[in-house]
């Protein structure tokens, strides 16, 4: 480990050090060698290698490369430090000139690679900001000033840096499908690096799946109204530490390389309300007290690993007495968060949260979220609060951070990606001059627009002060604050701006045309909440069908093929929302008409039972356009004003199975003159019940009579339509919701007149 020293050391000791300026090279030529260890590590080999590399963009000039320093004058050394008398540790990154050698030193391996590209930015002016698109300067010359301290052993230090935050993850494809990428922004090009594979969070049900044990031993999982369910483990069960204990064992000898292993709660609020359970939560004021007394007893068995842990949701609050032991990290989770400005003003529960599990352990890992999940496309103008937060977290001590991006490309996927890199190395870094820099180099003549744009649209959420800007909303949300109508005209204006400003230049014009996704997508959800307004006309329909056209282009071309987390593809968006066309332009008899309901919706829709005749169309979220009942069927009477003649009736439901939406197990239809006397037209039974295996997020139509009917079971003469919805009132045992009210959710009641 000390074959650096004697070179560094007769260097140093040899050389006066002067005030001149040091000349790295001039007019293509260099006396300049970079030197390694004689046994340098691979990452420091590569250092060495992007040094290189980069340099010989910038001055024409390939320097050579040796192993150690025997018989070279002017050096460039790329290393581990090993005699920093600071120690610096091996987050510490550094680089310093002397008249003859300019030393680019980290404290470990990875960070020699990491002051290599910090160097590369900060005194050459690289930029690397995405996976194919980077910034190189051409320079004929170079000159640093040397150090002049002959007092001291080693040079004086000209720039050193050890960032607060040490784990450092943004999750994004562009990070995890190129590690080279990665590095170059100094994150991890995993999320979850040193980690058990299969036991990285949620692990209760991996280490005890509720098939192969729930049956036969119920009392190891939780108690939740009298009932045993499997949603949580029961923590104070001898028996199921026990299992744990060793499932655990059995999971870090076959990865014996792994650090970390995850004992975590599932991803539900059902934890176990057993009398002993309850016993501990009482004593510790929170649901937090028998996961850490439980995780704490895993943690003394094997005290050479990192048990994670999470404070999720019931878990957030800390236990008042109890504390982690050393080994126990904890996973602090800001997912209730309102995302329209910094968590220490708009969730003050959770930064208090920090501050007390602070002062219990200096083991922190925060995941945080910054975008909307339920809507990857979606502007979301959080990109103000990602400094502010990012400092918070570095304030109080957190050394680990994981920023749960959408990992799948999302608004303006490439700077936020760039971004939040940038502030996790440095949370002082200036996130104005950052996206300037990015949208400048990534945008060209385009930069000014998109950056009107991303100021407006957040200056508008900045104006309305009671919006709660959700991870799981919807842009529908927003449609009388940042997204009103005025301001999409607005934002496609300042796109257009920006297209017109790089047209002819092919590659820039498609990046900006990937950003103005947002816009598209933005205003193509607002025209769904018009649709049969704005479908009513021949030449409105071919206007919508000519921007879902353009938008299934470009997403192609980007390789975009999802819209959220719950795996609902572009292509299921584009082919439910031409359906949608389609039902908007048939002549709707209930259309405006009068809805009187039997039974209560809740919360979304603002409950309006209009909902179901205003025209406007349901998409994958249940924020815009449905109406939903909670555990109870739906029921509705919808007034035709007068006696039709029908042949058709058709309604939407959706299905969100990780937000507890199910379809109804049936749909029936009622027809009556007089509005008291209601006879049935007809029942469609659920074509997809609901299995582990459905899909997350789908939407079904329920139609009577269906196309492929041989028989027409209609026309029909009536005046009054009523609607049931069959809700299946409770979520099934082997679903995570198990015993909670489940959902159904209706759109638009379309009535096709008989001609």
């Amino acid at each position: 480990m000390h074959k650096l020293l004697p070179f560094i050391l007769t260097l140093t000791l040899s050389l006066p050090l002067s005030s001149s300026h040091a000349q790295l090279w001039q007019n293509q030529t260099s006396p300049y060698t970079i030197c390694t260890r004689t046994d340098p590590t691979p990452l420091e080999a590569l250092a060495a290698s992007q040094l290189q590399h980069y340099l010989e963009q910038i001055s024409g000039i390939e320097l050579p490369i040796q192993k150690g320093k025997k018989g070279i004058s002017k050096a460039i050394i790329v290393s581990v430090n090993m005699v920093d008398v600071a120690h610096p540790g091996e987050h510490s990154i550094s680089y310093n000139k002397t008249p003859n050698t300019l030393f680019i030193l980290g404290g470990s391996p990875l960070y020699t690679l990491y002051a290599v590209y910090e160097f590369l930015e900060r005194e050459l002016g690289c930029r690397f900001y995405s996976p194919g698109v980077e910034f190189v300067p051409k320079r004929e010359t170079f000159q640093m000033e040397a150090s002049s301290d002959e007092g001291h052993i080693l040079p004086v230090v000209t720039f050193r840096y050890t960032p607060p935050i040490t784990t450092r993850t943004v999750h994004s494809q562009l990070f995890y499908s190129d590690s080279a990428f990665a590095r170059k922004q100094r994150v991890t090009h995993e999320a979850f690096p040193t980690y058990v594979p299969g036991a990285r969070v949620h692990t209760f049900h991996r280490f005890m799946p509720a098939d192969r044990y729930y049956e036969a031993h119920p009392e190891y999982y939780a108690l939740r109204n009298g009932k045993r369910i499997p949603t949580q483990l029961c923590l104070t069960n001898e028996r199921v530490y026990e299992l744990v204990k060793d499932t655990v064992a059995d999971m870090l000898a076959t990865n014996p390389e792994a650090r970390v292993i995850s004992v975590s709660q599932d991803d539900n609020t059902q934890y176990c309300q057993c009398e002993h359970c309850e016993a501990i939560h009482a004593r510790e004021e929170s649901p937090a007290g028998s996961m850490i007394h439980f995780v704490n007893r895993i943690a003394r068995d094997f005290p050479e690993t990192q048990i994670s842990t999470l404070a999720y949701q019931y878990t957030r609050k800390a236990p008042k007495h109890l504390k982690p032991e050393p080994n126990v990290l904890i996973t602090l989770c800001s997912i209730e968060c309102d995302r329209s400005a910094p968590i220490s003003e708009k969730c003050p529960d959770f930064a208090a949260d920090l501050i007390a599990w602070g002062e219990k352990t200096d083991n922190i890992r925060i995941w945080d979220y910054t975008t909307q999940f339920t809507n990857f496309l979606a502007p979301f103008p959080n990109l103000l609060t990602l400094k502010p937060n990012l400092e918070l977290f570095r304030d109080n001590n957190a050394k680990w951070v994981f920023e749960q991006h959408s990992r799948q490309p999302s608004e303006l996927f490439e700077l936020r990606s760039y971004l939040t890199a940038k502030l996790l190395w440095n949370p002082a870094s200036s996130a104005d001059s950052l996206m300037d820099d990015f949208l400048n180099g990534y945008y060209g003549a385009a930069a000014p627009f998109i950056r009107q744009y991303i100021d407006t649209v957040h200056q508008e959420l900045a104006d309305d002060g009671d919006f709660f800007l959700f991870l799981y909303g919807d842009p529908s949300q927003a449609f009388d604050s940042y997204l009103k109508p005025s301001l999409l005209t607005y934002y496609n204006e300042l796109y257009n701006k920006a297209e017109a400003a790089v047209e002819g230049n092919p590659s820039v014009f498609q990046r900006v045309q990937i950003a103005r996704l947002s816009i598209d997508y933005a205003t193509l959800e607002y025209l769904k909440t018009h649709l049969s307004q704005h479908a009513a006309t021949p030449s409105g329909r071919e206007s919508i069908h000519n921007r879902l056209i353009h938008f299934e282009r470009i997403t192609e071309e980007a390789g975009i093929t999802h819209l959220n987390e719950m795996g609902y593809s572009v292509a299921e968006y584009l082919t439910l929302y031409k359906q949608t066309l389609q039902r908007a332009a048939r002549p709707n008899l209930a259309i405006g008409r009068p809805v009187h309901l039997l039974t209560d919706p809740k919360k979304y829709a603002e409950e309006d039972p209009q909902t179901l005749t205003d025209g406007a169309f349901g998409s994958a979220s249940f924020y815009a356009n449905w109406l939903g009942f909670e555990g109870n069927h739906l029921e509705a009477i919808v007034d035709l004003g007068e006696e039709k003649k029908i042949k058709q009736l058709r309604t939407a439901f959706l299905q969100v199975t990780n937000h507890l939406v199910f379809f109804p197990l049936e749909v029936s239809f009622y027809g009556s003159i007089d509005g008291e006397n209601f006879e049935l037209i007809g029942t469609i039974k659920n074509t997809s019940p609901l299995t582990k295996e459905s899909k997350v997020n789908d939407i079904q139509y329920f139609t009577f009579p269906h196309p492929n009917t041989k028989a027409p079971l209609l026309p029909i003469r009536t005046r009054f339509i009523k609607i049931v919805g069959k809700n299946m009132q409770k979520a099934p045992v082997w679903h995570h919701g198990a015993g909670l009210p489940s959902w159904i959710f209706m759109d638009e009641l379309e009535v096709i007149e008989n001609e």
